[in-house]
């Protein structure tokens, strides 16, 4: 072999080898990522909207099912169907609501994350936005949850399922599903009563400070007071001092509520996202002396 011939052997082995190299080296060392840290990382984590989009939990995988506004909307959401066995009861007539979580493959849902200390709450209340109930059914081997239910007065009525599903492969969904309900007999709605920060229950005093407005998650702080203006001694109730749901009039949307789970002195603390202008009727459980009450308010967003 002449001079020049080895020295392009060299040349071309030397190019070969420089390019495995390179990529045994890159197999290796993989090119990374910048990393986020601090409020940018904070806020990557929580980009969606309260109450809505893809979160966690402890660790938990958790997907928000439901409309980006307002919940409760439809039976069938994010890969789940309430399906209730019977959707009319008699006027003021004691009965049962019985009803199944069907999945994507229309298997009865059995298993269910314990959230606020329950598996599955059941909101009632009728289309004039009164008769509000909060129930907590038990279910049955098969999926089947049942509950005593009766509604006093005839009309359209609303039933939630708020509850949390945990999947074959242990991702958790947490969903609300609306069905509605009928009671036979004439319907003569009642206005919403006039919006006020204040109301009583049973001698209780209950008031909250807070504006709710459009698009902005913000707190209401809630107080109750009992004789002479002293704080009621609250008890927790579903694992914090208190449970609020709100509901939009008209189409009865239901807006994801969430509850500071620390006190602010006396005061109970909940974030609320008004998804548009109009009027909406709050319901505050508390529990005092093991009796829980129900305190409604009405509140406009302009």
């Amino acid at each position: 072999m002449d001079r020049s011939t080895l020295r392009l052997a060299l040349v071309v082995g030397g190019l070969v080898l420089a390019v495995l190299l390179g990529f045994g080296l890159g197999r290796l060392n993989p090119p990374t990522n910048p990393t986020r840290t601090g409020a940018a990382a904070v806020a990557a984590e929580h980009s969606q909207a309260p109450g809505t989009g893809a979160h966690s939990h402890g660790g938990a995988t958790v997907t928000q099912g439901g409309d980006a506004d307002a919940a409760g909307l439809s039976i069938s959401s994010a890969g789940y169907t309430l399906a209730p066995s019977s959707v009319e009861f008699a006027p003021g007539r004691a009965g049962e609501l019985r009803f199944q979580i069907k999945d994507e493959r229309r298997r009865a849902v059995t298993r269910f994350a314990v959230v606020h200390d329950k598996p599955m709450h059941l909101i009632v209340v009728r289309r004039d936005l009164t008769g509000y109930q909060h129930l907590h059914p038990t279910m049955a081997a098969d999926g089947t949850w049942s509950v005593p239910l009766t509604l006093a007065e005839p009309g359209a009525w609303r039933a939630y399922a708020d509850f949390t599903a945990v999947a074959d492969d242990g991702r958790q969904t947490a969903v609300i599903l609306g069905a509605d309900l009928a009671v036979p007999g004439g319907y003569a709605p009642r206005p919403l009563p006039a919006p006020a920060t204040s109301t009583t229950v049973d001698g209780f005093t209950v008031g909250y400070a807070g504006t709710p407005a459009v698009g902005q998650s913000v707190p209401l702080r809630f107080r109750v007071t009992g004789s002479g203006g002293a704080a009621a001694p609250l008890q927790p109730y579903l694992g914090a001092y208190g449970h609020l749901v709100a509901l939009r009039e008209g189409d009865l949307g239901y807006l994801h509520v969430h509850p500071e789970p620390v006190r602010d002195g006396d005061a109970v603390t909940f974030w609320l996202t008004a998804p548009g202008p109009g009027r909406y009727r709050m319901f505050l459980d508390f529990q005092v002396g093991g009796v829980v009450r129900t305190a409604a308010f009405t509140v406009t967003v302009a």
